[in-house]
């Protein structure tokens, strides 16, 4: 029993865990230890995403997501399917965790009840033919409170006094119209703090899914609002720490999978896992980290496997909280920061800065070459060219440019070319339409099949020679690169390699700029 923290417990900091889906699903006798410890240092808020007793791509969200498309075209014998399939599989996992059979009961009718509910959505978008952006939000919340249930029942089977919060269901600010502004993020996190007065002794589970949100919560943040609701979370405690466990030990120098010598990073700063995250690596939602570092609420990410493990910390300091709010939108404008620069380097930034903190790969790259047909002006063709982007939705990752010149790379989320050799030919409609309109510009070229490499480092700025001893040891070793860019941050040095030399190139960069660099 873990009840009697009572009179001292209210003493205590609050701390925000947020658990996977594939973590729930696989590991639920993990997490309760793990939660029983941190009782005994801290109070504690538990939020869940959807369970997925498998791969992501088989969780349950991406079960609502394939049911919600099947109501949408009326294929209704699919979408029941899919829920009969999602109400089995809580149940066996109940029936093969929980030991009360009271519990077991409850926990089976809040199944059927949660289902039957979203029957009840899916067959009006059913008969209507299509879904409505709050209604996909709800079909999909029903993933995160399904997970929470379950939690909360394994966690009271084991003595633990927990309930749950369904944070999908409550209203607590009213939604703006337009965009999402940072403003309504601080008022919803502001606003649920007396959701969680009525705590007391208990722990708080809490619904990784949130709203409502204008414009549905999956279409503004993407699949990764669980992050961003644990991150609202520990803003509303005040918590002295928000940690994700997740099934690695933190964030490493490189994919460990891939190369050998790869380090365990103990701390990082919030710009360089943003850096490693948009290029690759999968750190934390970067929403998830603007509002914290905000509050200098560090990140801890741990592995839920070996709770023992100190995993990596994203350690704010007022000097990193105020260069990375610099970077977010505001309630009101920012003012430009001005960075004097200059013509030497200090020794002690020299000694400091030994290597870079980590290299990554991002896959599925196209690169699209535009060279002007010199009938425009160099300000009026770099104008035109981002707004056809703008126009047909394509988002760039990379861009290198020069006055009649440039040089885009795009993360192909979808196939957007198919076929092989002189064979292959666009498939996607916005990229045929965007081409199409480029083309009256100048001559395009489409280079498929590549991968971004990019170098991350805190003190990269500092380190005089560190672009050329990356470009050298890539061409030393024959590996040929389509475009370089770096970024105003000076974090980031990232290039553009062939796909199939992305985790070779990876692989040299570590072994010559991280393990035996002086």
């Amino acid at each position: 029993m873990v009840s009697e923290h009572s009179a001292s417990k209210w003493e205590k900091d609050w701390v925000v865990q947020k658990y996977g889906g594939t973590s729930i699903g696989k590991f639920p006798e993990e997490i309760v230890s793990i939660i029983c410890t941190e009782l005994k240092r801290n109070r504690l808020a538990v939020v869940c995403s959807a369970r997925s007793s498998g791969i992501k791509a088989e969780g349950t969200t991406t079960k609502l997501l394939k049911a919600a498309a099947e109501a949408a075209k009326s294929n209704t014998l699919a979408y029941k399917s899919i829920v009969t399939s999602i109400r089995d599989d809580h149940v066996q996992a109940a029936i093969l965790t929980l030991r009360s059979p009271d519990l077991l009961a409850n926990l089976t009718v809040e199944i059927e009840r949660e289902t039957y509910d979203l029957m009840k959505y899916l067959t009006a978008a059913d008969t209507l033919g299509e879904v409505s952006p709050r209604t996909l939000d709800i079909i999909i919340s029903k993933g995160e409170i399904l997970s929470c249930y379950y939690i909360a029942a394994i966690l009271q089977d084991r003595g633990i006094e927990a309930y749950v919060i369904d944070l999908s269901s409550i209203r607590t600010v009213e939604a703006p119209t337009g965009d999402i502004n940072q403003g309504f993020y601080e008022d919803y996190a502001e606003a649920l703090r007396p959701v969680f007065a009525e705590s007391g002794n208990r722990v708080p589970v809490v619904t990784g899914f949130f709203g409502p949100v204008p414009g549905g919560l999956l279409s503004h943040v993407g699949r990764g609002y669980t992050d961003l609701c644990a991150a609202l979370v520990a803003i509303s405690l005040r918590a002295s720490e928000l940690q994700i466990l997740k099934e690695v030990e933190g964030i490493y120098s490189a994919d460990p999978r891939r190369v050998p010598t790869a380090r365990l990073l103990s701390t990082i700063t919030p710009s360089e896992a943003a850096e490693l995250t948009f290029y690759g690596s999968e750190v934390i939602h970067p929403f998830t980290m603007e509002q914290v570092i905000r509050e200098s609420i560090p990140i801890r990410i741990r592995n839920v496997t070996n709770p023992s493990g100190t995993g990596t910390t994203i350690l704010p300091d007022s000097i990193n909280a105020s260069s990375f709010t610099n970077i977010t939108s505001q309630r009101l404008p920012t003012p430009p920061a001005f960075r004097s620069r200059k013509s030497g380097i200090s020794s002690t930034l020299t000694n400091r800065a030994k290597r870079p903190t980590a290299v990554t790969v991002k896959n599925r790259i196209l690169v699209i070459n535009l060279r002007s047909n010199k009938r425009t002006s160099s300000r009026g063709f770099l104008e035109r060219t981002f707004a056809i982007l703008d126009k047909w939705r394509l988002s760039v990752d990379l861009i290198a440019s020069s006055e009649v010149n440039v040089s885009m790379a795009f993360y192909c989320h979808r196939e957007l070319i198919r076929g092989d050799g002189d064979g292959r030919h666009i498939v996607d409609t916005d990229l045929r339409g965007a081409v199409d309109e480029l083309a009256r510009l100048g001559a395009v070229e489409l280079v498929d099949e590549m991968a971004i490499v990019s170098l991350v480092g805190q003190e990269m700025k500092n380190m005089v020679g560190i672009s050329g001893a990356m470009l050298s040891v890539l061409g030393k070793h024959n590996i040929n690169i389509e475009m370089i860019s770096q970024g105003a941050s000076e974090i980031n040095i990232s290039c553009v390699v062939d796909q199939r030399d992305a985790d070779r190139a990876m692989s040299i960069i570590h072994t010559n700029l991280f393990t035996f660099l002086e």
